[in-house]
């Protein structure tokens, strides 16, 4: 005989303060605060006798909260929910790509309910297309002295401790690029919290005229790099109490957060951008998926197409821009510390860390010429993109359940920005639901092999557009799974190594 749901009265009261409402779903108050004088909290204020007579209603911009029916009104003009205005950097879909309706399948089957004869006649595309790649990457496991005493900091978990290392070999490699210098501006593509802004300022110094924009899609609690300074609407920067890193604060350094989705950005639209003339580095620690395409795009075409494209400024100004382009190539002769190439270019270089190929998007996607090129088109890339996540799965859950180290709270906040625990994986994904006539090692390979062609045609999409771009392994698999660094240079500058 199945057990009476408890009472109110049975699991005793509500604490002091708090909604006297009981939630019978979760078998326990409510445990909102109730204002001064009052029994329930204001989701809860229909359920009063003196509230009896007003009605709430669900919100209809979002259901997932109530309003006095008699308040909609004034409350539809102050939800949060309510579209905002756009700010000017903000373009419909400018960065995401043609969308042809005739190269997109209708109808799509999963992985796992994919007959065996056409997953192998896939698995052969996929082998036919990858021949002649190197799929051994060159380690570039580097490190930064910036991040020396976070990484010997004694109460890092093993969570903060594999983010430090992640953020110090990506500022080695981008010094070894000789990216880091005066007088430029750095954009950290899905930017979170801004911990590698962070590190990146730090490395700087002192170094003079140097801008940060951090861009990221939805509000992020716990900001790092969030130094005195917010962008609002209408692009200006105003001052604001910091967050977090109020003591770490330099007069050389600016920082603005937008908060918009890539696929919108034009980042020519923004002041600073439009009104002086920085060569800009894309920089982004697990760019997930479709996001990588739409910041390359929006890198070398919204923004650096366009601002070789546009260049009708005043001669004045010209003139002012070259003699401070001059300066700033001495300031790198003396110092050694930046690389300005002989002609400029509005992008300096790209340097991205990987991720999440199963969330790729063939509409956004810059490589569709060179899938095309080798016979492949929306249907492959879509299958292709969900058994990459094949390279990594199994060897996920297997790092979860060996791991015996004990979280933090600090550890489980790092989370958020991190990949490698596979919250966005499809039910396909899962290492239970893989063919079982493929043994597990093949599996992780054709998945490797995913990724590679995948990010091959990231890489022939910048080659075509004067760069040159290259893969390499930043970190140990120990550290991340997704391990692969993506970077870039413009053709006209010299070659890191030459430099070194």
């Amino acid at each position: 005989m199945a057990a009476s749901a408890p009472t109110p009265h049975a699991t005793g009261f509500p604490a002091e303060g708090r909604c006297g409402y009981y939630v019978a779903k979760k078998k326990r108050f409510c445990r909102m605060v109730a204002a001064a004088g009052r029994r329930f909290c204001g989701e809860h204020a229909g359920a009063a006798e003196e509230e009896n007579a007003r009605k709430r209603i669900l919100c209809p911009l979002d259901p997932k909260h109530t309003v006095y029916e008699d308040q909609l009104a004034k409350h539809l003009r102050k939800c949060n929910s309510r579209e905002k205005p756009k700010p000017d950097f903000f373009i419909q879909d400018i960065n995401a790509g043609l969308k042809d309706e005739t190269e997109i399948p209708e109808q799509l089957v999963p992985i796992s309910s994919l007959p065996e004869e056409q997953l192998e006649i896939l698995i052969k595309k996929l082998k036919k297309a990858s021949e002649g790649l190197n799929s051994t990457l060159k380690d570039q496991i580097m490190s930064h002295p910036a991040l020396h005493d976070a990484l010997n900091d004694p109460n890092n978990g093993d969570s903060a401790t594999k983010h430090l290392k992640q953020q110090a070999s990506i500022l080695g490699n981008i010094e070894k690029l000789k990216l880091l210098g005066p007088r430029r501006c750095f954009v950290e593509f899905g930017a979170g919290k801004g911990k590698l802004s962070h590190w990146v300022d730090i490395a700087l110094k002192d170094a003079e005229e140097v801008h940060f924009i951090l861009v990221e899609k939805v509000p992020t609690r716990f900001k790092v790099s969030d130094h005195g300074h917010t962008l609002c609407p209408d692009g200006l920067a105003l001052p604001r109490r910091p967050e977090v890193d109020g003591k770490h604060r330099k007069k050389n350094s600016v920082f603005q957060r937008l908060q918009i989705d890539i696929q919108h950005l034009c980042l020519n639209r923004i002041p600073v951008l439009s009104r002086e003339r920085l060569p800009v580095v894309g920089i982004g620690k697990h760019l997930c998926g479709a996001a990588t395409d739409l910041a390359l795009r929006c890198l070398v075409e919204t923004y650096g197409a366009r601002r070789e494209e546009g260049n009708e400024e005043p001669s004045a100004k010209r003139i002012k821009n070259n003699k401070a382009d001059k300066d700033l190539g001495a300031a790198a002769e003396v110092g050694g510390e930046g690389h300005v190439a002989e002609e400029w270019s509005p992008v300096a270089g790209i340097v991205v860390a990987l991720c999440c190929h199963h969330r790729c998007d063939w509409r956004h996607y810059v490589g569709k010429d060179y899938f095309r090129a080798r016979g492949l088109g929306a249907l492959e890339f879509h299958y292709f993109q969900r058994m990459s996540s094949w390279a990594t799965c199994g060897r996920r859950t297997a790092a979860l359940e060996a791991s015996s180290v004990p979280r933090t709270r600090d550890d489980e906040s790092e989370d958020g920005e991190e990949h490698d625990g596979g919250g966005h994986r499809g039910p396909e994904d899962r290492a239970g639901t893989l063919p079982g006539f493929l043994p597990a090692e093949e599996k992780e390979r054709l998945g490797r092999l995913c990724k590679l062609l995948i990010d091959q045609g990231r890489l022939e999409y910048l080659q075509r557009r004067g760069f040159r771009a290259a893969l390499q392994r930043y970190a140990d698999p120990g550290v991340s799974l997704e391990n692969v660094l993506l970077t870039a240079l413009p053709a006209q500058a010299p070659p890191a190594d030459a430099t070194a």
